[in-house]
């Protein structure tokens, strides 16, 4: 008979991370499979229900099958780019509701302005701490666009550490 494995603080940690999945999906478009497959795992663990596409002409197809909740759409792509995705998701009154937060490695004012033009909601600047963004979806989910901050910047990249200071011995 197998003794009976003890419950650690990891265990309840891990367990706290892990929750119901939400039925609204959130679609995820990157052309990038790796980004694509890593964002969407960490998500679906952390209880999303989550739906991908490679670019953006599929994110259109995608968008109107299963009308997710919220969008990430990366926005530079080959064949349909975020930008012109956004605009055809928006200009759709079927569509138009959608949040749709712009994915970008170019976090210059430049890009976010262009990405609020073309209808974005919201901006993340790659690279990005999954678990701050997860968090920034379930109050999206929750809250709608009021989960937004008021400039509809969710994100603008990891926090970056300062390199340590040699100390002489």
């Amino acid at each position: 008979m197998k003794p009976k494995r003890r419950s650690t603080h990891r265990d309840s940690a891990l367990a706290s991370e892990l929750v119901t999945p939400r039925k609204a999906p959130i679609l995820v478009v990157d052309d990038s499979s790796d980004g694509r497959e890593m964002l969407s795992e960490y998500l679906a663990f952390r209880g999303f229900h989550v739906v991908e596409a490679r670019h953006g002409a599929e994110a259109i197809e995608v968008t109107r099958r299963v009308h997710p909740h919220i969008i990430l759409m990366d926005l530079t792509m080959p064949a349909m780019d975020g930008w012109e995705a956004t605009r055809q998701l928006k200009a759709d009154p079927l569509t138009k509701e959608i949040i749709i937060i712009a994915v970008s490695a170019h976090a210059f004012a430049s890009e976010r302005a262009s990405a609020r033009e073309a209808g974005c909601d919201g901006f993340i600047a790659k690279p990005f701490d999954l678990p701050v963004l997860a968090d920034v979806l379930e109050r999206v989910m929750s809250k709608g666009r009021a989960g937004l901050d008021p400039k509809g910047v969710t994100l603008t990249g990891a926090p970056r550490r300062r390199p340590s200071k040699l100390r002489a011995s």
